[in-house]
């Protein structure tokens, strides 16, 4: 058995299938999982979200901003967003059972795994973890929001989930304000400063930070058992120069590469957008 991350699929169907293929991934003996946006940008987010349905078990993702999306214009909670590659997805016979699958996703994910170099808390989340947060915090943080978008007041979330304001956490934070703080920091944040005040207008590489700002994970110290997975930097390339905080998102639905981790053995494997 083996257990495999992969970054952002953003409906780039065809590598996918070519990334799995070469790393001879069977469902009924290995895990697939995914640091979110699965959909969105790319050519075939239906034919994405049907594969990784159809994984049943061997498959565990979290949310990433575009999969958050999607639910809010499947729901009609947001009506002026992009659509134009989601319409396929969107207009399918089966996008309301798609849809009910992505709500189950949980925004943060943990799970103890046994690689070649000893026993791993391997932690999932699609952008980031502020500033003084642990893996339990960003678990029940997490769980908030997926409570809430679980259950059958979901639609609050997804018309109060898009904005800027409050620009960082804070404990004392209520209601749909506590909630999209924790899905901004999950799923959107870059940049942040050192009291973990958000800034979402820079996608650049992480050297090219606004004054005052600095890559969430810079301010990050995890004990050295545990190991934290993202995404949704593309600019990034994955390099975080840290040997346990990885990023996965290589730029896929850009032209560049689709890249898992074989957590077990912990080698990279990619896929370019141009292999045959």
């Amino acid at each position: 058995m083996a257990t495999y991350v992969v970054g952002d699929i953003q409906g780039c169907y065809e590598p996918l299938r070519r990334l799995l293929a070469k790393v001879d991934f069977h469902s009924g003996r290995d895990q697939l999982w995914s640091v979110g946006d699965l959909i969105n940008r790319g050519p075939q987010s239906l034919e994405t979200l049907r594969f990784l349905h159809g994984l049943g078990s061997a498959f565990t993702g979290v949310q990433g901003n575009h999969d958050l999306h999607f639910l809010a214009v499947h729901s009609k909670a947001k009506t002026d967003g992009k659509t134009k590659t989601l319409q396929a997805l969107l207009t399918a016979p089966d996008c309301k059972q798609l849809a009910a699958w992505v709500r189950q996703l949980p925004m943060a994910f943990q799970q103890s795994v046994a690689t070649d170099a000893g026993p791993r808390q391997v932690l999932l989340v699609h952008a980031g973890i502020a500033p003084g947060w642990n893996a339990a915090t960003t678990l029940a943080l997490g769980e908030e929001v997926s409570r809430m978008l679980r259950g059958p007041d979901y639609m609050q979330l997804l018309r109060g989930m898009y904005g800027d304001l409050p620009d960082r956490w804070d404990a004392s934070l209520t209601g749909i304000e506590r909630l999209r703080v924790i899905t901004n920091v999950l799923t959107r944040m870059r940049f942040c400063t050192p009291t973990g005040q958000l800034e979402f207008n820079v996608k650049s590489e992480a050297g090219n930070a606004p004054p005052g700002f600095r890559p969430w994970f810079e301010f990050l110290q995890l004990p050295p058992d545990e190991l934290l997975l993202f995404g949704h930097w593309a600019t990034l390339d994955g390099l975080t120069n840290r040997t346990n905080i990885i990023g996965l998102d290589t730029g896929c639905v850009w032209g560049r590469c689709l890249t898992l981790l074989h957590l077990e053995k912990h080698e990279r494997v990619a896929v370019t957008c141009a292999d045959a």
